[in-house]
């Protein structure tokens, strides 16, 4: 199902959580829970994977992980505010260590002058410690790409907060 670079960095990600005894959590918006389905395709990530958000609309991003509606108002959902919102409600919602969390537009729609195609805000937090934050522009380089590359970027920010 995930090409075998994917793999790779996801057996990466569990060894590294494993060896730390740290468990994940995602919150996805754009990728639509693949980051999740990624780690679960490796056998004994059940170890490590406590839960896995898919936030694909406004409503559940509040539903689910209590992102505020005046963020959403104020910033959108494609927005720093909104990735770190997202970050903070699955740790506060699971029993993780780490969270990751992914919003964007992954096309090949859904722009808007300041928000092009390619845009990923990733978030990805780790208990009692620093926020990570980036924003990525990867441009339109079709629906796939971009979902990949934020997984990539996605997994790049647990593994630099497991240091």
């Amino acid at each position: 199902m995930f090409d075998d670079q994917l793999m790779e960095i996801a057996r990466q990600l569990l060894n590294t959580a494993q060896t730390n005894r740290l468990k994940l959590v995602t919150a996805e918006s754009c990728t639509g829970g693949l980051l999740a389905g990624l780690i679960t395709e490796i056998p004994g990530s059940s170890q490590t994977l406590d839960r896995g958000f898919v936030v694909y609309t406004n409503r559940a991003k509040q539903d689910m992980l209590g992102v505020s509606g005046d963020i959403l108002a104020d910033f959108g959902a494609v927005s720093e505010p909104t990735a770190i919102a997202m970050a903070e409600g699955a740790l506060a919602h699971s029993r993780a260590d780490l969270a990751v969390s992914i919003t964007g537009i992954a096309g090949p729609g859904g722009q808007t002058p300041m928000k092009p195609v390619g845009l990923v805000h990733i978030a990805a937090i780790r208990r009692d410690r620093e926020i990570l934050q980036e924003a990525y522009n990867f441009g339109n380089i079709g629906r796939s790409n971009v979902r990949r590359k934020s997984i990539i970027h996605a997994i790049g920010m647990l593994m630099q907060l497991m240091k």
